[in-house]
């Protein structure tokens, strides 16, 4: 037999009994949990369902549970809340004469057996020392003041309809023998029932489907193959972080659900779910089919998407400077041609560039400058038709990245690590003249107790600073032509280091496999020099050299 999942309203679970098992812990709602409901359901207003005889409903949280005979039933997850709901059904049922109140559902827990008597006459009790007790009798409480609260314009009629039928639970029934490690498994959080699970049992519903028997079992395993494949595909990070930043998602295929969803609610952590139960409820089960061919359609356009390079490059950059959603670039996609869509995202890199000028960005316009760089260094990768290689936004979008002066500037002077600041970059002095020699030599003679004094340490910081910046002519230090893309890690790890030592600790980096951005490497890798190349230093030559790249690369992008 195979797992089942439904909904069902409040009303419904009153023909059940429920076991509480001794893994479970004891009842603990808080105040606040009750009162949240209970304003949840007296807010809730029910609405019709287009196309449908159906209204929507206010959406509890999963119950767990498993058959033990008929119509009785162990909870694995979602006692505190059978238990909250039955205090609530018990305090409504004292407004009616003894003769005409509803039969409530049986709760029985098997480490305090007398629990299911206090229940039953929770509103009498007086001695709730025992901490379960002690927390139901709040519960009732609360509850009770509530409704008190409320004042005479309250339909307390209208509640109770409102709990009893447009509320539902969505009620999980499980099939596992070992009851104790599915509870383990839910409640350590390795299989939560998200959206995706829910939907995955809808989509295996035997009652969806017009086939019987063997072509039943066939088709429910053709759909749980293909939802594994898409879940494995999109487990690899190189293929999620092209299409989301999302690191927090369990099951990915849930991100193709709620493209899907055009009925989100932020504030309903099911929003997804109830809008597919929806439209199980509404289709026949010949469009159910067409639902879960319209999944395919669209992981299918995001994997041709991934392994087509210009477009991945392209969407990548896009979605990564949250310029356009991926749902509307598939929805725009669904109306193009090839080329059409190839040139609508290069109108779109435009305009996500068009009110920037390069001459005028400074070190300050970090936003716009990252902008520039991720691209500039995205389009360099794309303009070499001899590399097959793939900007690794996984990496990207995982760190955290700064915009870096290739050249140290001296108004950043450090505060700790004086002495080590001086050691790191003496040895990079060049000594060809006699200047370069004695600023060695006045380095060299530094005392880590002088480096701690303010004002010698200022000195001779920048005089090797500006030493390592003779090469440059303008005092502009701040502009493009002297930042770069660096991940934040790499950046701490030499603060405002002097040229030489910071392309030592790039390469160092590199060769240990740590992603440095194709564009920063050229910089440090004296790419934009003349041979032979001035190692130690970033010169003007460098620095005219490698912003014409940067203008000539993004021509058509910027203005």
């Amino acid at each position: 037999m195979e797992n089942s999942l439904s909904l069902k309203t409040i009303n419904e679970l009153q023909e059940f009994n429920f076991f509480i098992p001794k893994y479970q812990r004891g009842y603990r709602w808080s105040v606040n949990e009750i009162e949240d409901l209970l304003k949840d359901i007296a807010d809730f207003k029910p609405k019709e369902v287009q196309n449908s005889d159906n209204k929507t409903w206010y959406c509890l949280q999963p119950i767990v549970v498993k058959k033990i005979s008929d119509n009785n039933y162990e909870v694995i997850d979602g006692q505190q809340r059978l238990t909250s709901i039955y205090i609530l059904l018990f305090y409504l049922n004292q407004y009616y004469a003894e003769d005409f109140r509803m039969k409530l559902y049986e709760l029985d827990y098997e480490t305090r057996p007398t629990s299911t008597d206090f229940l039953k006459t929770i509103h009498q009790e007086e001695n709730y020392d025992n901490i379960d007790y002690f927390y139901m009798k709040r519960a009732y409480e609360a509850i009770k003041s509530w409704f008190m609260s409320k004042g005479n314009d309250f339909n307390r009629n209208d509640f109770e309809s409102n709990f009893k039928f447009n509320t539902k639970v969505i009620w999980y029934e499980s099939q596992e023998e070992d009851s104790v490690a599915l509870f383990t498994r839910i409640n350590i959080g390795k299989i939560p029932l998200t959206n995706s699970e829910l939907i995955k049992a809808l989509f295996l519903n035997s009652s969806n489907f017009s086939f019987h028997d063997e072509k039943l079992k066939l088709r429910q395993l053709e759909i749980a193959s293909e939802w594994d494949a898409i879940e494995q595909a999109l487990q690899r990070d190189k293929f999620w972080y092209f299409l989301t930043a999302n690191k927090k998602a369990i099951n990915r295929i849930e991100f193709i659900f709620e493209l899907m969803n055009t009925e989100i609610d932020r504030d309903d952590k099911y929003s997804t779910f109830r809008f597919f139960s929806n439209k199980f409820q509404r289709h026949s089960k010949k469009e159910i089919e067409e639902v879960w061919g319209d999944i395919k359609k669209r992981f299918q356009r995001f994997n041709e998407w991934f392994d087509n390079r210009t477009l991945f490059h392209k969407i990548g950059y896009l979605i990564s400077v949250d310029f356009i959603d991926i749902k509307e670039l598939y929805e725009k996609s669904s109306e193009m041609s090839k080329s059409e869509f190839l040139d609508y995202l290069d109108s779109l890199i435009k305009r996500s560039v068009e009110d920037i000028f390069i001459d005028e960005l400074q070190y300050f316009d970090k936003d716009n400058v990252r902008k520039v760089l991720l691209l500039y260094n995205i389009v360099t990768m794309l303009n070499n038709d001899k590399d097959n290689s793939y900007f690794p936004f996984e990496y990207f979008k995982n760190g955290q990245w700064d915009i870096e002066h290739i050249t140290s500037i001296k108004n950043n002077m450090p505060d700790k690590n004086r002495f080590e600041w001086i050691s790191d970059a003496k040895i990079f002095i060049d000594l060809e003249n006699e200047e370069g020699r004695q600023l060695r030599e006045r380095a060299e003679a530094l005392s880590e107790q002088d480096s701690k004094n303010d004002e010698i340490f200022k000195i001779l910081y920048e005089d090797i600073i500006a030493h390592f910046n003779s090469k440059i002519i303008d005092d502009d230090l701040n502009d493009i032509s002297n930042l770069t893309l660096l991940d934040s890690e790499t950046n701490r790890s030499y603060k405002n280091a002097v040229f030489p030592l910071k392309r030592k600790t790039i390469i160092d980096r590199d060769k240990n496999g740590i992603f440095i951005p194709l564009c920063t490497k050229n910089v440090f890798l004296k790419y934009f020099s003349d041979y032979p190349p001035k190692i130690s230093f970033w010169t003007q030559e460098d620095r005219v050299n490698y912003e014409n790249d940067l203008k000539k690369i993004l021509s058509n992008y910027l203005a």
